[in-house]
């Protein structure tokens, strides 16, 4: 038998699969970029606000407290509103890649009617939500005078989900950076002034955050408007509201809200349980490291968010074998970026924990000594995390989000199991081993469901 395979058949193969890999790994960096510098601007505003908290006041560990449990109550509106986000990215992108325009100026129009319903509502329910939870999480005034604050700006917020996960089912990443540097500085920028200038603490930083979330929104409106504006014409509400493809979007939201609010669960117990450790600098101390690994996750999440983009993509345009690619690479970058973190927290955790508190305060020095003996855990979070943050994006994408769901359950049931079980052995050692079996439980639940991504694959090829 003739082999067609000479060498230089050979060669073209390299070449060209050499030149579809590059080109994978161009579209993966010129989504993930963007999405990188805006989510490292979220960390970089928490930071600045934990950094004003404890150079604020005379009580270090009380002021970096009040503000940890309220930042947990918000993370908890916020996380349990993302499916938003993520509900309409997959859909868009999966749209983008049918070439279908008309679904997706629908899904926009979806995403923000629902957006404005939710954030509405939950301002108008401020009162109970707010005095339920600030009960369950043992807020103090300042923590209240705080959450009163702040929960004007929640419809804007939500706003933003929507509207950011419609243009990263575009493939555009740009405006969304763009609207993340602007909405973050003008909070750090403002916190300061708030908090220092006019002397009003914790509660400066909450207003800030109201006044940079609707100049967000004023933002948004203007760059869809500049970008898309001529799309926008053929919004067809009648189909945006029609019954069949809107239980669609909330079948797959419902899911993704359940998976979302194990997420929350977890993290805000993580807090509410650093709280009842009895220590006031075990509370710090955690909320201190968990500004480090939330560092990490914000970093490789662009990478998440670039695989959702192109996950969608490659699905709704039929095209199983770049949806591997995809898949393959966006997982390498993710923990590229781990052991990145891993050698940056080995060598230089201290001087990031710096940042946080006065090291010539006492009680600073303290909760820095205190630090140190669970800084292990900080180091190995990353590798724990990589692949499952690369998943996450992948099953956004896909719009598996029956997945996403029973392997966030089947994981926050590791979690508590785990945290019980050892809190009696070694305290607040056995809350950071729970939250990175968490994380390890979340990423292979989700390989398992999906017969080791099979499902995808066969998604692709319908």
């Amino acid at each position: 038998m003739h082999n067609n395979r000479t060498p230089k058949y050979e060669k073209r193969r390299k070449l060209a699969t050499f030149a579809t890999d590059m080109q994978m790994n161009r579209d993966i960096i010129r989504l993930a970029v963007p999405n990188i510098i805006s989510n490292v601007t979220v960390p970089l505003m928490g930071i600045a606000s934990t950094a004003i908290a404890g150079h604020w006041g005379t009580d270090t560990a009380a002021t970096i407290g009040a503000l940890a449990i309220g930042a947990s109550i918000f993370n908890f509106i916020y996380w349990n509103c993302s499916f938003v986000r993520m509900g309409t990215s997959g859909l868009t992108a999966q749209a983008y890649g049918a070439q279908d325009w008309t679904e997706c100026t629908t899904m926009l129009a979806r995403a923000l009617l629902v957006a404005a319903i939710i954030g509405l509502l939950i301002l108008a329910l401020q009162w109970p939500l707010g005095e339920l939870a600030l009960h369950i999480m043992k807020g103090d005034a300042m923590t209240r005078d705080y959450f009163y604050a702040r929960i004007w700006a929640v419809p804007a917020g939500i706003l933003l989900f929507g509207f950011n996960g419609w243009f990263t089912g575009m493939q555009n990443a740009v405006i969304p950076m763009a609207t993340a540097i602007v909405v973050n500085l003008i909070h750090i920028g403002c916190s300061f002034l708030f908090a220092f200038g006019l002397d009003q603490g914790i509660v400066g930083i909450a207003y800030a955050s109201v006044l940079a979330q609707y100049i967000g929104v004023a933002l948004s409106v203007g760059l869809l408007w500049g970008r898309y504006g001529d799309m926008l014409t053929t919004i067809d509400w009648r189909r945006v509201v029609d019954f069949e493809p809107m239980r669609n979007f909330f079948r797959i939201n419902r899911d993704i809200m359940i998976r979302t609010l194990c997420n929350v669960i977890v993290y805000t117990f993580f807090t509410a349980a650093s709280a009842r450790m009895g220590d006031a600098k075990i509370l710090a101390v955690n909320t201190l490291l968990m500004q480090l690994f939330t560092l990490f996750s914000y970093m490789t999440d662009g990478f998440a968010y670039a695989a959702e983009a192109l996950t969608g993509r490659f699905i709704g345009a039929r095209d199983p074998k770049r949806l591997r690619l995809c898949i393959n690479r966006s997982m390498l970058w993710s923990v590229a970026i781990a052991l990145l973190f891993v050698s940056a927290y080995i060598f230089g955790w201290r001087d990031l924990l710096t940042l946080f508190v006065d090291e010539s305060d006492a009680a600073s020095g303290e909760i820095l000594a205190l630090a140190g003996q669970y800084i292990a855990w900080i180091v190995m979070i990353p590798i724990f995390c990589a692949i499952p943050f690369a998943l996450d994006g992948i099953m956004i994408g896909a719009t598996e989000s029956r997945v996403m769901r029973n392997s966030m359950v089947l994981a926050t049931i590791a979690f508590f199991s785990l945290y019980y079980i050892g809190l009696p052995l070694i305290g607040n050692n056995a809350l950071w081993a729970a939250f990175t079996l968490y994380m390890l439980c979340r990423g292979a639940f989700q390989y398992l469901l999906t017969n080791r991504l099979q499902t995808l694959y066969e998604k692709a090829s319908r």
